[in-house]
């Protein structure tokens, strides 16, 4: 979960133009938006199932297990 929340933040980060923040106070669960930008994941990681992101300076790898889960780590 922490992954996945992880990754919502840095796409959000880089395609937002609106930095304000929304907070529902009901809820810690991101939701996704019916206007949320989407990318398949075989799309985003390629034919080698890894992407390095760079966010801030420092340096991501998302790769995709054998499992089929994905997996952020610095």
């Amino acid at each position: 979960m922490i992954i996945i929340v992880t990754l919502i933040t840095i796409f959000n980060t880089m395609t937002s133009l609106d930095n304000t923040v929304v907070t529902d106070s009901t809820s810690h669960k991101p939701h996704p938006q019916p206007d949320d930008r989407r990318i398949s994941s075989k799309s985003l990681l390629g034919a080698e199932g890894r992407i390095i992101i760079e966010h801030d300076g420092q340096h991501y790898l998302l790769r995709q297990t054998h499992a089929g889960k994905l997996i952020l780590t610095k």
